[in-house]
């Protein structure tokens, strides 16, 4: 493995057209929107949908999803049991997730462990560890990503809908829970910003090569994520903007490469020359 010299920034520019990206569940399931009208994608949803590529690229993953886990274990508690073993608590915690789990050191992870020691019985002595909650381990990852934001404000649409069986009673009356909602978000171009820090990878053994494969399937952040909400082909990326410095602190600061991206409503966009060659690489 080589490791990662140069600090990176990138950015995912794409449209949404006629689905919902990212649900809120607490506004009935409705786009997630600020109150500036913008529309927004979560951070945690952008790195769940990049676990589930690495996990198809055939990396390891930590934190999968149950219907994806290819382990057999419903709970990070037992992934982290059965591949760490005894060393799960020990000095070697961080070095051995680090090395197994891709996105451990990409994004880094927090292993919150409970005590082994018991309560002590009415009447018999305590325990040492009487009283300890157990420990956190904590791992700061190099790979940061931002949620994504629409370049304008966006129209949702709100449907109700009918299901044609009714999940209660014998089906000779129609129930509440045959009336729903589908909410979606008409059309929009959103963009979201990440970085890549050297300084962070040396300590979780992030190397370029793990940034190169990153840096492929981030076109493809969309694929194999269809569903009800958002079909096949509604979410699409037009452009990923790919910036290696040329050392380890960086040419410039994230937010000033950052800001030399300029995106337009109908997606188009325009650079800034700042001293740092973008690749600029088509989506899939």
């Amino acid at each position: 493995m080589t490791a990662l010299q140069n600090k990176i920034d990138f950015a995912i520019i794409f449209r949404v057209k006629n689905a919902n990206p990212n649900g809120d569940p607490l506004n009935g399931n409705r786009p997630r929107t600020g109150y500036d009208g913008l529309g927004e994608i979560t951070d945690v949803c952008l790195k769940r949908k990049l676990r589930d590529r690495l996990q198809e690229a055939k990396q390891k993953i930590f934190v999968q999803s149950d219907e994806r886990s290819d382990d057999g274990h419903k709970s990070l508690a037992n992934r982290a049991k059965d591949a760490l073993g005894a060393q799960l608590g020990g000095p070697e915690t961080v070095k051995l997730a680090c090395e197994k789990w891709f996105d451990v050191r990409a994004f880094g992870q927090l292993f919150a462990i409970k005590a082994s020691g018991k309560k002590a019985k009415k009447g018999e002595a305590a325990s040492e560890s009487e009283g300890d909650t157990g420990i956190s381990i904590g791992i700061r990852g190099p790979v940061t990503i931002q949620s994504a934001f629409s370049v304008e404000r966006v129209d949702i649409t709100s449907t109700q809908i009918t299901k044609s069986v009714s999940g209660e009673g014998d089906g000779s009356k129609r129930g509440s829970d045959t009336m729903g909602m589908k909410h979606r978000v008409d059309l929009g171009i959103y963009v979201t910003y990440g970085s890549i820090s050297p300084q962070l990878a040396e300590r979780t053994g992030f190397s370029a090569e793990d940034a190169a494969i990153l840096k492929s399937l981030l076109p493809k952040i969309f694929e194999n994520d269809a569903s009800s909400a958002r079909p096949d082909g509604s979410m699409e990326v037009i452009k990923v903007i790919w910036w290696e410095h040329k050392s380890k602190s960086g040419n410039y600061s994230s937010a000033k490469v950052h800001k030399s991206l300029i995106v337009n409503p109908d997606g188009t966009y325009s650079l800034s020359d700042i001293g740092v060659k973008p690749d600029e690489v088509d989506g899939f």
